[in-house]
């Protein structure tokens, strides 16, 4: 098998494995999964709202998945882990659900959109923007966008800041898409520039300490420059 046929078959069964253990956890509130290759196994973290969801009665949920996984994907040695979703608030595929749970319980595009960037922003966000496409009001498809912040659209910056999420609601009309993208308060820009306050009071200190040095300088070549006059000089002078 060449590389570009392994690269493509390693994607599918990734995205395969996503969408698996994002059916499973569905109730537990999935918010992305990390999938690591090491020479002992495969490692896969589940990031959920409800961990005991997944883990179960001593185990015995979470090991039920794992051999499913083993046995649906060919995976030898898989080790799955159930973690905590720290900030469900800046998670973009927890936000992206929750937004599409709201238009299918009939909430409005725009007062969902409005309210998730608004929710978003003050749990620290430096910016975010959800894109919602579909029959949004009407036979004809159509695309709407809400943005507040800094968003990056490429380069370094996207890929390392970036966090994505995507999720479907289903209405009468038709399936709506929902994406949200978030930037984390932790992101550093290259074009973000800090000044530094206080400079002139360090220079201020400065010339103090030069003045100072050069004081005592003088003071000491002048006391070393001293010569006291001889002692036929001074019977001379007092005669």
């Amino acid at each position: 098998m060449s590389s570009e046929k392994s690269f493509v078959k390693e994607k599918i069964l990734r995205y395969l494995l996503k969408e698996k253990l994002k059916e499973e956890s569905m109730q537990a509130g999935f918010g992305g999964i990390d999938i690591q290759r090491t020479p002992v196994g495969t490692n896969v973290v589940l990031y959920v709202q409800k961990p005991g969801l997944i883990i179960g009665r001593q185990g015995a949920i979470i090991n039920d998945l794992t051999k499913q996984v083993e046995t649906l994907f060919n995976i030898k040695n898989a080790q799955i882990e159930a973690k905590l979703v720290e900030n469900k608030n800046l998670n973009a595929t927890v936000q992206a659900q929750s937004l599409a749970d709201a238009l299918e319980r009939g909430w409005h595009f725009r007062r969902a959109g409005h309210s998730t960037v608004k929710r978003i922003m003050n749990a620290g966000a430096r910016g975010c923007q959800i894109i919602i496409s579909g029959k949004l009001s009407g036979q004809r498809h159509r695309t709407e966008k809400f943005r507040e912040g800094k968003i990056k659209y490429c380069g370094e910056p996207r890929l390392q800041w970036i966090d994505e999420g995507y999720a479907v609601a289903k209405k009468k009309l038709g399936i709506i898409g929902v994406k949200v993208q978030i930037m984390p308060p932790e992101a550093h820009l290259p074009d973000d520039i800090e000044i530094k306050r206080n400079v002139p009071e360090v220079a201020d200190e400065a010339e103090n300490e030069t003045e100072e040095n050069v004081a005592i300088s003088v003071d000491e070549i002048e006391g070393e420059n001293v010569v006291e006059p001889a002692d036929d000089v001074k019977e001379e002078k007092d005669a």
